[in-house]
């Protein structure tokens, strides 16, 4: 069998929405345009570069607990014409404990927010535990293991700070480690590098990106994106594709382990839900 290198955008249009959550901007005209920037100029504008190039993306709209995670399953199903999403990223990447089991009991078949590898999916355990350093209680009741959760049948698409657009390209004024200014060429060695890597030293992997309007719907970043598409396309055996083909591929690959709690839809099967 050929090598399998799938590799892909996924689109997180945080938009207004960003600066009014994680990004600090809520009390400021000039952020609340910036949103308004993403979704109307940066979103038309890799629409054109994803068809130029004959690419299918991922799109993530933001997400938190229930209440949110309700909201948002029911308006995207909507959108898409009956048919519910398949995958999942957390704001910043960060989830709780909780989080693992409401996507699996909304049917949701992958989630892209940890980070346990960087090439190689795998299946997400749902809840590990560990205990937090207590430098006033003495060394032998915090020095204890990290207890891992139980495999479940979710599918983990690894999230990647360094395959990530806005952390070096994107100015927050309320985030003391934002740069906004980090030259795209810069980057585009960075992931240059990575890639030339794994293609290097694995025989399959992955390789998601995260992108975002705000940041890749920038003249400059949308030149630098043409040139690594272009530069990525030289390679035999690669891949385009969106997320979900990713997770499904994997599932193919690499059944859920017996007794693993599979997402709603395919407790019977393992198979996608319809």
């Amino acid at each position: 069998m050929p090598r399998r290198v799938l590799i892909g955008f996924g689109v997180d249009v945080d938009a207004v929405a960003g600066w009014l959550g994680s990004y600090g901007g809520e009390d400021s005209p000039l952020d609340i345009s910036r949103g308004l920037y993403s979704g109307e100029v940066g979103v038309p504008r890799l629409l054109k570069l994803f068809k130029k190039y004959d690419i299918k993306t991922t799109w993530f709209i933001p997400e938190q607990q229930k209440d949110i995670l309700d909201h948002t399953y029911n308006l995207l199903t909507a959108f898409n014409n009956g048919i519910p999403p398949k995958g999942s990223v957390a704001p910043w990447w960060e989830t709780s404990s909780e989080g693992t089991q409401l996507l699996l009991d909304k049917g949701i078949e992958y989630d892209h927010s940890n980070m346990a590898h960087d090439s190689q999916a795998y299946y997400l355990r749902d809840q590990d535990t560990w205990t937090k350093i207590d430098y006033n209680a003495a060394a032998h009741t915090w020095m204890k293991p990290l207890q891992r959760g139980n495999i479940t049948g979710l599918v983990e698409l690894p999230a990647n700070w360094y395959l990530d657009d806005l952390p070096p390209m994107m100015f927050i004024k309320s985030s003391p480690n934002s740069h906004g200014w980090v030259n795209s060429r810069d980057v585009e060695q960075l992931w240059k590098d990575m890639f030339t890597y794994l293609y290097r030293e694995e025989e399959d992997f992955v390789f998601p990106i995260t992108i975002h309007p705000d940041v890749s719907g920038r003249p400059h970043v949308l030149l630098m994106l043409e040139r690594f598409i272009e530069w990525v396309n030289t390679h035999e055996n690669v891949h385009w594709v969106r997320m979900e083909h990713m997770a499904r591929e994997f599932r193919d690959k690499n059944p859920p382990p017996a007794g693993a709690r599979m997402p709603r839809g395919m407790e019977t099967t393992g198979a996608p839900g319809n």
